[in-house]
């Protein structure tokens, strides 16, 4: 099991004080968040982390009561498969 770091606009992973997996954003307008960094190592890939980032970042966002809005093409294309209702 992951164990995210949340700070503010940032959910991250550690590994041995590295920076292995990470999704950053920020309030772009009142009221909206946008989603623009999503980066995962090599040596995660295929294990759906970056999904599990996205999603992690929009809960957050939501639960603040912004809107999500995205300029990272991952997350871009996330929002498109996964509609937020």
């Amino acid at each position: 099991m992951n164990q995210f770091i949340h700070q503010p606009g940032k959910i991250f992973l550690e590994r041995e004080g590295k920076v292995i997996a990470e999704i950053t954003y920020s309030e772009t307008e009142p009221g909206v968040c946008t989603i623009d960094h999503t980066f995962v190592d090599d040596s995660l890939r295929g294990q759906g982390i970056a999904s599990q980032l996205v999603q992690l970042a929009v809960d957050d966002i939501r639960t603040s009561g912004r809107a999500v809005n995205a300029t990272c093409s991952y997350a871009a294309a996330w929002l498109t498969r996964h509609p937020l209702q």
